[in-house]
Parts: C-alpha cells; sequence; structure tokens
C-alpha cells in the first residue's frame, strides 16, 4: 500500500495478517470446558474475532423430559444457559460473539457448523466429560481432530490460563506434505504475533533396531533433518519470521523428541498437521498428533491437510 504526499510516494509498512477472524467455541458444563474460557477470550480479542459459542445436545442422550403441560428438552435448556453465560462474559470483554445450541452427534456437529459459518479455528479442551463412555469411544476433541477442515487449537489442563500471543511456536517437521501444512500456519502465526518460530525435526531410534543400524543410519538421518529444518527456516525467513531457532534431536518417540523439546526451549504452543479421513495413513500417522492432544503441557494447534474440505 502507498500514499502519496507533495509528489512524494510513501511505503507504508505491510499490514499484519488476520489469522483467525471467527472462533468457534463449543462447550458443555465439563470441568475442562470451563477451564479454558479465560483463554479462550484472550485468544479472540488478540485476533479481535467474532467469538462463536456452541453447545451440542447430544442426541445420543434421551433428555426430553415434561414440566407441568410442557415437554422440553432438558439439554438445549442447559445448553442456552451455558452458551449465554459464555457469551455474556465475553461481551464484558469487548469481544463479539454468537450463540447456536444444535442437536445432533457432537463431533459431527460441530464439524457441520465449522464449515456453514465458515470459522477459522475451534478452541477445544482435551478434557471433557470422563467416566467408561470418553475412554471406550475417544474424546470428542480427537475425533473434531479427525474431521475439521480448519485448524483446531487444544488446551490441556496445564494449558488452561493461558494467555496469547504465544511468544514461543514449536513446529515439528519431516519435511512431509502434513508437516508443510503445519509450517505455513505456524509461520503465519509467527508473522501475525511476532513470535519465535522454533522448528524441530526429530530422529526416532527405535526404528534402528540395533546398534549396528544406528551406527549406519543416524548420519543419514541426522543430515537429512538438518536439510529439512534449514528449508524450513528459509522459507520462514523470506515469509518475513524476525526470529527463526532450528534443532534435530534424537529420541526413542517422536512425540518424546517433542515434548522434551517443548520443555527445554519453553515452547508456549505446539503446531503440528493431522492426516486425512480414511485408511491406514490416517490410523497410524495421526497417532503423534492425538498422543500429543493427549499428553503435551502446552497447546496444541493441529493443523488439517490443505485438501480436507474436498475429502470425501
Amino acid at each position: 500500500m502507498t500514499a502519496e504526499s507533495a509528489g512524494v510516494v510513501i511505503n507504508s509498512p505491510p499490514e499484519t495478517p488476520a489469522m483467525f477472524d471467527r472462533i468457534l467455541f463449543p462447550i458443555d458444563d465439563s470441568d475442562g470446558a470451563v477451564a479454558i474460557r479465560e483463554s479462550v477470550y484472550a485468544l479472540a480479542a488478540a485476533h479481535d474475532a467474532t467469538l462463536h459459542v456452541l453447545n451440542v445436545a447430544d442426541t445420543a442422550h434421551d433428555s426430553v423430559t415434561r414440566i407441568g403441560d410442557e415437554v422440553v428438552d432438558a439439554l438445549e435448556i442447559e445448553g442456552e444457559e451455558l452458551v449465554t453465560e459464555t457469551a455474556t462474559q465475553a461481551a464484558e470483554r469487548g469481544i463479539p460473539t454468537k450463540t447456536a445450541v444444535i442437536q445432533g452427534g457432537v463431533a459431527a456437529t460441530i464439524t457441520r457448523y465449522t464449515e456453514t459459518a465458515d470459522i477459522d479455528l475451534i478452541v477445544m479442551p482435551t478434557q471433557g466429560r470422563t467416566g467408561i463412555e470418553e475412554h471406550l469411544l475417544g474424546s470428542t476433541t480427537e475425533r473434531v481432530s479427525r474431521e475439521t477442515p480448519v485448524p483446531l487449537l487444544t488446551l490441556g489442563p496445564d494449558a488452561a490460563g493461558v494467555s496469547p500471543p504465544f511468544e514461543r511456536l514449536l513446529v515439528p517437521t519431516d519435511g512431509s506434505d502434513t508437516a508443510a501444512a503445519a509450517l505455513d500456519v505456524g509461520i503465519d502465526l509467527a508473522v501475525a504475533d511476532s513470535s519465535t518460530l522454533q522448528l524441530l525435526s526429530v530422529i526416532d531410534t527405535s526404528l534402528f533396531g540395533s546398534e549396528l543400524q544406528a551406527d549406519q543410519y543416524a548420519d543419514s538421518l541426522s543430515e537429512t533433518a538438518t536439510e529439512i529444518v534449514t528449508d524450513a527456516s528459509d522459507q520462514a525467513t523470506a515469509a518475513g519470521v524476525n526470529d527463526v531457532v532450528t534443532a534435530v534431536a534424537e529420541d526413542e518417540s517422536v512425540v518424546a523428541g517433542i515434548q522434551s523439546y517443548a520443555a527445554d526451549a519453553d515452547s508456549d504452543c505446539i503446531v503440528v498437521g493431522t492426516h486425512g479421513r480414511t485408511g491406514l495413513d490416517r490410523y497410524l500417522l495421526g497417532s503423534v498428533t492425538e498422543k500429543l492432544i493427549r499428553t503435551a503441557s502446552v497447546p496444541v494447534l493441529v493443523v488439517p491437510p490443505a485438501d480436507r474440505d474436498t475429502e470425501a
């Protein structure tokens, strides 16, 4: 953008990209959802975003009851109270809101709402309601991470109260298309928030099988990993990230390597990719992201593949 004054062309500084204009906060009455409210408000305020507050009246549970002569849905009534309370708190902080209570399956309804409301980011806790059902079916947050067409920010118990913007963003990368999608989002967020971008490639030593194999492959894998983070660093620098740190680590698992680095480097958000909706690829490769969602002590920003919104 330029401005002309007295025949002189003045170049204006580049505008900070708007990362998230519409943030979705699916809320229930669980301790996990209530605990992250302040973090959600801070995130919406930091990005000047409209906060969409959604409660899903889960049709898997029988909630219809009779009050006098009127048949009512108890879950919908509870949901209206929840979204109204949350929206009121957000409005007190100057955050514009939209609310909705919708009946349906929880994960599927969140995904559909994301698409119809043109949401940019979903924020969810990693711990919701507890019990045998949650243990058997897997968390709603994990199911949403497999289906969402937009980034999903997950906040565990240790991350509750974290206030963005994030100062140190960790992006683990292996050079894959999945990692590339996460890198693109990590770069954009680092530029928007003037964050340090930490680029990490982890060598999984459990794959060596023997000391002989370790000796044969370690140098080659280390060289490849170094090339990957160097290329990622060049991309970040070219995009305008001012502070980029690169590292190559060895660990008995990729998840352990990421967590160890995040603790040592004081990372305050991990940005990772996830895989497609179907097939062995999702089952095997998505496990790293899902393990991080369950166990990370800092927020995890899960980035879907670029073509997820076109997948069947």
